[in-house]
């Protein structure tokens, strides 16, 4: 775990005042009763997975208890008399917004909120007629989905974190045109249609995603962007990986999408990551913990976040032992002799943010049920999880193996990387590719356990996997 400002911990008391919240909620509101049980049983995940932000009585909870449960008050324009924001810098749990003017004769909770990707599709997969709160590909809409003495909402965001349909931020900055619909769709057109492939010329692909990047701020905003980004990316990798479809389908079937995923892995040459993390600097990610195993594991590993969207991503890279105290992220590599588990990766594959897609997607969920359903429904087998603590349960799906261009792998054998029996098993059964990771976090755990990463970076190596 790494020391200082990322020495994440665990929250239980503060874990046990929001499942607290939500009894309230499923003893006031059948329909969301009814919702939580459809969730575990139809997606393998629980209401916790998708709440945006619980709506509390603040004539019941005062500011010096929530303080106490390590949660701090937000400034800005969505605090106004009517509510104020909170949130938790050191724990992965939802917002709170609070109203200070609520009857002492209401519940605590006042109402919970989940964030789909997409109402409209959440009310139809759900039978559900009722109008939706803000502009179609807006920053923020709502839907009060189960009116109660505790209330239901569906929510959605674009970019944006706050609160009003109608933010005045983005309208002084010009980002709430009549033109903002169609902005964000020619936005994400440009990142689905983008070159991928470069002939080998990777560095060219990183320099036009860079360029891309900043036409897309340009149109739509640095945050809009970002999101569009990583919808794109998602979908992207989705299409080359069958668990990932079947995962969604589950969730498709309550109209939810991806607006449970916890972080996105990329696999980066070295000579190419300071280019990587170039780009996701400019569409605002932050630099975060970051990790090196150790002398013998081979790996490094830079976690970004987004302070507006809430993404997360895991950059990972072949590391020496003597460069964890060198500035990996923004000073160019030279290839290792023989590259290790992520460097092969790259190279049978492509760069994750170009060709390849992303290694996989870690998501939220009830951690058993998901595991049970996939296998159930599309007979997806996960391997043994590599994180199983009471705060933090982690498994990937067995990996799915990709074809391999035939010059890939002649490189690869030329340059010593791999011998002649893994050259022909690559040749004509593919290399491992991706997968989906399950996680389940609970106390408000935000970090992630170095070891067992280690651990399923050895075990998920091209020349070491067990092909399925």
């Amino acid at each position: 775990m790494p020391e200082g400002e990322f020495a994440w911990q665990c929250w239980p008391e503060s874990e046990r005042f929001l499942i607290d919240q939500f009894a309230e909620l499923m003893t006031h509101n059948a329909w969301a009763k009814d919702f939580a049980d459809r969730l575990r049983d139809q997606t393998g995940t629980t209401l916790t997975d998708w709440v945006d932000h619980v709506q509390i009585n603040g004539a019941k909870v005062s500011h010096e208890m929530l303080r106490g449960l390590g949660f701090k008050p937000r400034r800005g324009e969505d605090s106004v008399p009517t509510r104020r924001i909170y949130m938790h810098p050191g724990a992965d749990l939802p917002k709170l917004v609070v109203n200070p003017h609520a009857s002492e004769g209401l519940p605590s909770c006042l109402g919970v909120a989940i964030r789909v990707e997409n109402a409209a599709a959440f009310l139809a997969a759900n039978r559900l007629h009722k109008t939706i709160q803000g502009n179609a590909l807006g920053p923020y809409r709502e839907v009060l989905v189960a009116e109660g003495l505790v209330n239901f909402w569906c929510i959605e965001r674009r970019g944006y974190d706050g609160f009003d349909l109608f933010p005045s931020s983005l309208a002084r900055s010009g980002q709430l045109t009549p033109q903002r619909a169609r902005n964000t769709i020619e936005a994400k057109e440009m990142w689905q249609t983008r070159q991928r492939h470069w002939a080998g010329d990777d560095a060219s692909g990183f320099d036009h995603a860079m360029g891309l990047a900043g036409r897309m701020i340009g149109l739509v905003g640095r945050d809009l962007a970002c999101e569009l980004i990583f919808e794109v990316e998602r979908e992207f990798w989705e299409s080359r990986n069958r668990s990932a479809r079947g995962q969604k389908f589950r969730q498709d079937r309550l109209g939810l999408g991806w607006a449970n995923h916890d972080h996105h892995t990329f696999r980066c040459s070295r000579r190419n990551f300071h280019r990587l993390i170039s780009v996701f600097e400019l569409l605002g990610f932050r630099l975060r913990e970051n990790f090196h195993a150790g002398e013998n594991a081979g790996w490094g590993a830079q976690i970004l976040d987004h302070p507006v969207t809430g993404i997360v991503i895991f950059a990972d890279l072949d590391l020496q032992p003597d460069e964890l105290s060198a500035d990996f992220c923004h000073t160019s590599l030279e290839p290792l002799p023989r590259p290790n588990t992520v460097g092969l990766w790259v190279a049978l594959h492509g760069e994750s943010f170009l060709e390849a897609g992303m290694h996989h997607l870690e998501a939220q969920f009830d951690f058993e049920q998901a595991r049970d359903g996939l296998e159930r429904e599309f007979q997806v087998q996960t391997m043994k999880p590599f994180s199983d603590f009471p705060f933090l349960r982690q498994a990937f799906t067995k990996g799915e193996n990709w074809q391999v261009d035939p010059r890939r792998i002649d490189a690869a054998l030329k340059a010593g990387w791999i011998d002649v029996h893994e050259a022909q098993r690559f040749a004509t059964e593919g290399a491992i590719g991706s997968h989906l990771e399950i996680l389940e976090r609970k106390q408000g755990y935000k970090g992630f356990n170095q070891q067992a990463v280690s651990a399923i970076l050895g075990a998920t190596d091209p020349r070491r996997a067990i092909p399925h």
